[in-house]
C-alpha cells in the first residue's frame, strides 16, 4: 500500500483560512491540542492531510486549514486560499484580530531531509504537539505532523511542520493572531 493512500501528495494540498468555525466531522483528526486564555481559545489540530486550528475570541472566529484539495470544504466566510506550492503569506484582519501567515514547501536531498525529519521527531513532541505515521513497510521513514504553539495573552505564534518522505519533502507554515 503506498503512502499518498493515507496522505494525499504535497501537489494536492491546497492551505485556507476562514472566518467561522469548520465542523470537526470534516477532517480525520488524529491529535488534538486545546489552550484557553483569557482573550482566547485554541484548538491545534493534526489531520491526515495537515492540520486543522482554529482560534476564537468573544468577537472573532478563524480556522486555519491545511487539507488536500479535493476535501469537501464550505466556500463561505472563506478569506484567503492558496495551493501548497513554493511559498507564500497572507495578512487580514477580522475585527479586533490580525492574522499573518506564511508557508513554504521544500524538496529536500534525502540525506537532508532525514536529518530534518529526525529534528522535528526529536524536538515535536517536547515542544508541541507530533502525530507521528505509521509507515507502509516497517523500514519505512513514517511521515511526520508537529505544531508548536507559543501562547502569550494577546497573541499566538503558531509553526506546523509536515513531512512527505516519499516526496522528500517537509511543509512548514508559521501564523501569528494578535489582538489589537
Amino acid at each position: 500500500m503506498s503512502l499518498h493512500l493515507l496522505r494525499p501528495r504535497v501537489r494536492d494540498l491546497v492551505f485556507q483560512m476562514f472566518g467561522r468555525p469548520l465542523h470537526p466531522e470534516l477532517f480525520d483528526i488524529l491529535a488534538v491540542r486545546r489552550i484557553q486564555k483569557e482573550h482566547y481559545e485554541l484548538s491545534a489540530q493534526i489531520t491526515r492531510t495537515g492540520h486543522v486550528i482554529s482560534w476564537t475570541n468573544a468577537d472573532v472566529c478563524l480556522t486555519e486549514v491545511a487539507a488536500a484539495v479535493d476535501q469537501p470544504l464550505p466556500a463561505s466566510r472563506r478569506l484567503c486560499g492558496f495551493r501548497l506550492r513554493g511559498e507564500h503569506s497572507a495578512n487580514l484582519s477580522e475585527g479586533s484580530v490580525h492574522y499573518q501567515t506564511s508557508f513554504q514547501v521544500e524538496t529536500l536531498a534525502p540525506e537532508i531531509f532525514l536529518h530534518v525529519h529526525d529534528e522535528i521527531l526529536a524536538e515535536g513532541g517536547k515542544r508541541g504537539l507530533l502525530h507521528n505515521f505509521q509507515p507502509n513497510h516497517r523500514l519505512a521513514v513514517s511521515p511526520l505532523g508537529s505544531i508548536e504553539i507559543e501562547a502569550r495573552p494577546t497573541c499566538l505564534f503558531i509553526s506546523s511542520f509536515h513531512t512527505f518522505p516519499e516526496e522528500n519533502t517537509v511543509v512548514k507554515s508559521q501564523s501569528l493572531i494578535e489582538i489589537k
